[in-house]
């Protein structure tokens, strides 16, 4: 493997292994049933942490005794640690404390010669290449012995020196850059929630309503014209506690101060609440025929939308013999279980799965009004949910949603607004996104470059890494010599006692 596709080295370049130009080890994880080896003042490093440049501090820390009794090492500082293991391979950081790791985190002590910038920066330009060498199914990994063989082409000491300086000038433009981008995409998302709050607490449409004084309808006398669709069934279950969504949404009736003309509505009064199911997958015959059926894939890819396709069809065999229901166009679909959030409109007869409550309007409400309520603030609607893990919403709850009603013209009028402000925010999002890509590009452009010889000037006049890493293949002959020698000894001694 080698960080460099060129087959011509610059001057004084050279290629080696991973294994020449670094000392490597690597951790063990103490008895979790030993809960005293996790009360010491050792750091201890777990692959989750690794990333940022320097680790000063770790989330655990571990004993003398539980490095004793594991095969936990401590690491100097100035180590550089990788990750080998699962969904973090080829992170890394170097230790900016003396720490323990755990075993799935290769450490590098750089042999003298090697800085261990020039090492951090270049494991980070191969990470998209450890990811590919990963080995194995659900937890893919890297070992030891590939991180060693790993091919690196190495420049002379000072060059390593320079090299590190212009990727960390380079790279802290670009820091400053997504600093600022970071901001603007804070900002715009800061604007989109206050554009929705005065959306919902009638700020939007304050001239407007005095422009029409007189000339709407009130949701009062709306709602005596309209009937109420069917009760649901479990009617009598529902909830009787009030919990605050956002301004215009919430379990119970909040009774807080509406604008002129507008009232509380129970959701219940004004749209046909509806569930969903999934025919058996023990019958295939029920499945790819032409009724659309939404599915939480479907709402992920188009939560916000109007859904006119979906990744699977049942058939009427399949509303037969479930309690799925096909809905009518203009349904408005709700996520409630373990993705809560998601919102989807219907742009033709549906089913969907029963992960949804689905709302089909009544001429007193709008289904852009309903997707604008549901779809502007999921941790909002989240507070409506029960579960520490998995939040579901479940039906009580639902029966008892209130909503914020203006009349039919002003529900019209909000939304048409708020669409052509939002879809102005998500061009700008969209822009933003795409300019943090192209900086994650520049920046790996950058380590091509540094670790290509074509970031900094080479100088001939400097010793070139050839004569570095014969240096140290000689310390690390005269080391073995000595430790063979030193054994030698000992069996001597043992000898003589005999």
């Amino acid at each position: 493997m080698t960080g460099n596709d060129e087959s011509v080295l610059p001057n004084g370049w050279v290629y080696g292994t991973l294994d020449q130009i670094a000392f490597w080890g690597s951790g063990g994880t103490p008895s979790r049933q030993r809960p005293e080896f996790f009360r010491g003042n050792i750091p201890w490093i777990k692959t989750g942490e690794l990333g940022p440049k320097y680790l000063r501090s770790a989330e655990e820390h571990i004993s003398p005794e539980a490095i004793e009794a594991s095969a936990a090492k401590r690491f100097p500082g100035g180590s550089v640690g990788i990750a080998m293991y699962g969904a973090t391979i080829g992170k890394a950081s170097i230790w900016g404390i003396e720490a323990a790791t755990n075993q799935a985190c290769a450490v590098a002590q750089c042999y003298p010669g090697i800085f261990n910038e020039f090492l951090y920066y270049f494991l980070l330009s191969q990470q998209s290449a450890f990811i590919d060498a990963g080995k194995g199914g659900a937890q893919p990994n890297i070992s030891q012995s590939i991180l060693k063989a790993w091919q690196i082409a190495l420049p002379p000491t000072a060059e390593q020196r320079r090299i590190v300086a212009k990727i960390e000038e380079l790279f802290s433009e670009l820091d400053k850059s997504v600093e600022a981008l970071t901001t603007s995409h804070d900002q715009l998302k800061a604007y989109r929630q206050s554009i929705l709050k005065y959306a919902f607490e009638g700020r939007l449409t304050d001239e407007w309503r005095r422009r029409n004084a007189g000339r709407i309808e009130s949701v009062e006398k709306l709602l005596a014209r309209i009937p109420c669709p069917p009760r649901p069934n479990r009617w009598n279950t529902r909830t009787k506690d009030v919990i605050v969504g956002h301004p215009a949404l919430a379990v119970g009736n909040p009774k807080t101060t509406l604008p002129d003309g507008w009232g509380w509505c129970q959701l219940a009064d004004i749209a046909r609440m509806e569930s969903g199911h999934t025919p058996s997958r023990k019958h295939p015959e029920w499945w790819g025929g032409d009724v659309c059926w939404i599915g939480i894939a479907d709402a992920s890819e188009h939560d916000g939308q109007v859904i006119r396709e979906t990744f699977q069809r049942t058939n009427p065999d399949g509303l037969a013999n479930s309690a799925a229901r096909l809905l009518p166009a203009g349904t408005v679909c709700i996520s409630r279980t373990a993705s809560v959030g998601y919102v989807v409109v219907m742009g033709k007869e549906m089913a969907t799965s029963q992960d949804f409550v689905n709302w089909t309007p009544t001429p007193a409400v709008t289904s852009e009004w309903l997707r604008l309520i549901f779809g502007a603030d999921k941790e909002a609607l989240r507070r409506f949910g029960k579960g520490s893990v998995h939040k579901t919403i479940y039906y009580p709850e639902w029966l008892s949603i209130h909503i914020a009603l203006p009349p039919i013209e002003e529900q019209n009028t909000i939304t048409a607004r708020v669409e052509r402000v939002l879809s102005d925010v998500e061009h700008q999002v969209n822009i933003i996104d795409n300019v943090f890509v192209r900086t994650n590009l520049l920046r790996q452009a950058i380590l091509k470059r540094a670790f290509s010889g074509q970031l900094v000037a080479q100088d001939s006049a400097e010793e070139p890494a050839s004569a570095v890493l014969d240096r140290i293949r000689v310390e690390q002959q005269r080391a073995t010599t000595k430790k063979e020698g030193s054994g030698k000894s000992v069996r001597n001694r043992k000898k003589k006692v005999a």
